[in-house]
């Protein structure tokens, strides 16, 4: 049996009573991007890509161009002043082309096919009007999409990952090790421009899977074998790093389960995500909240999902909402645990400071910090049953609801059925109201 979290049929917290199933994909929908409030574009293996209103579920354009899957998506609005703000997607593809599309039109605006493998990555630097492709190589191109530069051939895996970073920098993931680059522009008046490799960061004993920006000063990595490193933004030097995620023993809320061993899969950190305070790491099947200040990890769910948790998001309240290769869609609350004073506190849960020296001093702190900080813990508050495939990725849009796309090919739209109910009624009165058919007295 099964030692996932459970949820009774009361989902008090729970607002998405109501799903819009959106048909057009005929293969594994991978990617959303959100265009602007309402409107959203979907891409997955089949090549094509959808535009969607997140309101009413309608299609907007279906557009064709790309032979193979798509590989990455990202949005690229146009910040000229002279005309009106337009907004854009680049898609990449297995065919080794990238085209801009316009979300206004659905038309392709332009189209680059020079490419020697896969480009696996866009990355968009709008305070510097130009993007980057990453595959085999680091490009940098402007907006008419002219090459403006690029490095030699690093691998033949390429770069998996990329983030912006301060001073014209940016991280990417190559296998496991993490390349800083500079993007430098010429001294002359032309539009030239250099990428500079500055620093390569070994620090990872496998492939980093997952890369994200926590804030100016901070960004992280985790790999395969569960190692999270909290890195400096601006000198790229190590802050924290925890690699103990699946360990059972250094969670001490959690019951120990017997294993004869231990499959790299459930300590794969597939996806993480930040607000200014935390750290969201997917690992394996579980969740994990690590506090930036404290530097440890404050709540986790180790069985969130039957399966690997693909992608977790913060929400602007205190809810998580994480999907998985299970078909599941799962939305947590993180709340304070109410502790008893005379309880005995487990040091091997705080065995990570700095870079790792633990001592005998450093359990004392962390003794000391147990009995005065606050401890969380994660609540299962809703779960959405509706996909009947692995649950890719999903966007959040507030009160328009949830979008998420499946291996079913589907993408579901989860609605708040109460305000749902009250426009629909709210719509049905002005439309009686307008007919002349609704008499005030």
């Amino acid at each position: 049996k099964s030692s996932i979290q459970t949820i009774g049929e009361e989902q008090i917290q729970n607002p998405y009573t109501e799903l819009l199933v959106l048909k057009g994909h005929q293969d594994i929908v991978r990617f959303l991007v959100q265009i602007d409030d309402c409107r959203f574009a979907s891409a997955g293996d089949d090549g094509i890509i959808f535009l969607w209103n997140a309101q009413t579920g309608e299609k907007l354009f279906e557009l064709h161009g790309h032979t193979h899957k798509i590989t990455a998506i990202a949005p690229f609005s146009s910040s000229d002043a002279s005309e009106e703000k337009k907004h854009l997607i680049l898609t990449a593809s297995a065919d080794r082309t990238v085209i801009v599309w316009d979300c206004t039109s659905g038309r392709q605006v332009q189209r680059v096919s020079c490419f020697h493998s896969t480009v696996k990555c866009l990355t968009v630097l709008q305070r510097l009007d130009v993007w980057l492709s990453g595959g085999s190589d680091l490009c940098v191109w402007n907006r008419k999409l002219d090459l403006l530069c690029k490095t030699s051939h690093l691998t033949d895996a390429g770069i998996s990952a990329l983030i912006e970073l301060p001073k014209n920098c940016v991280a990417a993931a190559v296998g496991k090790e993490l390349i800083i680059f500079r993007l430098l522009a010429s001294n002359d008046r032309s539009e030239g421009w250099n990428v500079l490799e500055v620093k390569r960061l070994v620090d990872h004993q496998d492939n980093i899977l997952s890369l994200a920006s926590v804030n100016d000063l901070t960004f992280v990595t985790g790999s395969h074998v569960g190692e999270l490193i909290v890195w400096d933004a601006l000198d790229w030097t190590k802050q924290a790093s925890e690699c103990n995620f699946w360990d059972s023993s250094v969670h001490p809320d959690v019951q120990p389960e017997i294993k004869l061993s231990q499959s790299p899969n459930e300590t794969s950190i597939q996806h993480l995500t930040s607000d200014e305070e935390c750290v969201f790491a997917a690992v394996g099947k579980g969740i994990y909240v690590y506090n930036l200040q404290m530097k440890r990890v404050i709540a986790c769910q180790r069985t969130a999902h039957d399966s690997s948790v693909l992608h977790i998001e913060k929400l602007p309240n205190r809810q998580l909402i994480s999907c998985s290769e299970d078909g599941s869609v799962r939305i947590w609350e993180l709340r304070e645990k109410q502790q008893l004073p005379a309880e005995p506190i487990p040091t091997g849960f705080f065995n990570m400071w700095g870079f790792g020296r633990a001592n005998k001093q450093a359990n004392q702190a962390a003794k000391k910090m147990q009995e005065t900080t606050p401890m969380y813990f994660l609540e299962l508050v809703g779960d959405l049953i509706g996909h009947s495939s692995a649950v890719q990725m999903f966007l959040y849009f507030g009160e328009l609801g949830l979008a998420t796309c499946s291996a079913d090919h589907l993408i579901i739209l989860w609605k708040d059925g109460e305000r749902e109910s009250r426009l629909r009624s709210l719509m049905l009165f002005q439309k009686l109201a307008q007919n002349g058919d609704l008499q005030l007295k």
